[in-house]
């Protein structure tokens, strides 16, 4: 976050006649017809054409290495090759992986569910184990909304944890999970944390590969390390291996690591894989065989002939960086301008993010406002995360969290939204101010 200013200025007539200038310019941007989203973390159609020679690249020839036809049934585990890279991004073995479609979320939504209904390997189904009582998942938060959907839809009790710059704090998750054997995993977004941009420290890392030792029955970590090449800085933070640590421990079979291509290639059309113990995995691709018989083949062996290894992967998303750094550096010019150095009754009026990789900025306005910060910007024009998004069940107990999302819109309609956005931010600011002075 930025640090706090020193900035105050809580002059009663100053701050009336600067809320009605905001307020007029508020209504000559409703006249304006904006239409401008930065709700999700999209890649842009610049990104998605990084990827275009991907499309005929097999040139008629759909044969592995060891001879299979991408074409017809089976290889549920994934071809080798595909398996060989998913392992070298994620710092395994290729027997301990799987690669599936297209989906990372699938992947993670399947594996929470076949724990909660039948269980992993020899490891007893969590719903049977919890009888009448529901398990539960500790969510860092502010955390990725799709995760806590998985948890609603499962019916699984999500525990707000506090995320730090760290990482998850760890003296409060292993506090929680030794007093209650329900607890039944965690959700992490290791590097880039989705929305604070925040990488786990080392020993953050170490501390949740031992987990499985202190927990209940069955505990697991999916580790969703979706934006692991996803850099906006030269030089990135290093973040530590959890499947060696957890092997070290002996708690692998604890762990789900999660990677995809969606926001590598195209995130319609990527190639997601998971590592893991060679029994989940096993068990695992028992389960996803009645779903299907077998992946998009096709599909993988078109991503290992485009992406090849991990110095490949390395230069490709360099490109990536180039389109999304000045996106994000305009974003943090618009903060900037509006808020560094002003304070409001001792408060700054705004704090955020200056994320290294990653595809969000996490902005937090004053206690109180974020609802009615999201809710005028709507109404001109500019879409952002419903308030509440980053938080389980929607339930940000400041509510001061925003996510801003830059990847998809052009620097035009970045540089409008932040104009819109900003404005909005010091208007519910003063008004606060004003009707509580």
């Amino acid at each position: 976050m930025n640090p706090e200013s020193s900035f105050s200025n809580d002059n009663r007539e100053q701050l009336e006649a600067r809320l009605q200038q905001l307020k007029s310019s508020y209504e000559q941007i409703l006249s304006q017809g904006l239409a401008l989203d930065l709700t999700r973390g999209k890649p842009s159609t610049a990104q998605l054409t990084l990827c275009d020679s991907m499309d005929g690249i097999l040139n008629g020839n759909y044969l592995t290495e060891n001879g299979t036809d991408c074409r017809n049934y089976g290889g549920g585990l994934g071809i080798p090759e595909a398996r060989k890279l998913a392992a070298d991004y994620l710092g395994c073995d290729p027997k301990q992986t799987l690669v599936g479609g297209n989906s990372s979320l699938q992947l993670m939504y399947q594996c929470v569910l076949y724990s909660h209904l039948f269980g992993d390997a020899d490891a007893e189904a969590w719903s049977r184990e919890a009888g009448s009582d529901k398990i539960k998942f500790l969510c860092p938060a502010p955390g990725y909304d799709r995760h806590f959907s998985v948890c609603e839809a499962l019916g699984i009790e999500m525990i707000p944890v506090a995320m730090t710059d760290r990482g998850p704090d760890m003296d409060q998750v292993e506090a929680l999970v030794q007093a209650d054997p329900l607890i039944k995993g965690i959700w992490c977004v290791p590097r880039y944390s989705n929305p604070s941009g925040v990488v786990y420290a080392d020993s953050t890392v170490q501390r949740i590969s031992k987990l499985g030792n202190i927990a209940g029955n069955n505990f697991r970590i999916i580790w969703d390390n979706a934006y692991a090449v996803h850099h906006l800085v030269d030089e990135p933070p290093e973040l530590a291996n959890i499947l060696e640590l957890s092997r070290q421990h002996g708690t692998l079979d604890n762990v789900y690591a999660i990677g995809s291509t969606s926001k590598i290639t195209f995130a319609g059309a990527g190639m997601a894989f998971l590592a893991s113990s060679e029994s989940n995995i096993s068990t695992l691709a028992s389960h996803l065989s009645y779903l299907t018989i077998g992946p998009d083949k096709i599909n993988q062996l078109r991503h290992v002939k485009f992406l090849k290894d991990n110095n490949t992967i390395k230069n490709h998303m360099d490109q990536h960086k180039a389109i999304l750094r000045p996106k994000f550096d305009l974003v943090q010019q618009h903060l900037d301008k509006a808020f560094a150095g002003k304070s409001l009754n001792g408060e700054a009026m705004g704090r955020w993010t200056i994320p290294k990789g990653g595809y969000f900025v996490l902005f937090d306005t004053q206690p109180g406002l974020a609802q009615q910060v999201i809710s005028l910007t709507g109404a001109a024009g500019v879409k952002l995360t419903p308030a509440g998004a980053t938080w389980p069940y929607g339930n940000d107990p400041n509510d001061s969290n925003i996510r801003l999302a830059p990847s998809f819109p052009e620097l035009h309609e970045i540089d409008a939204a932040m104009k819109v956005f900003t404005l909005c931010v010091e208007m519910v600011t003063l008004e606060q101010a004003l009707q509580s002075g």
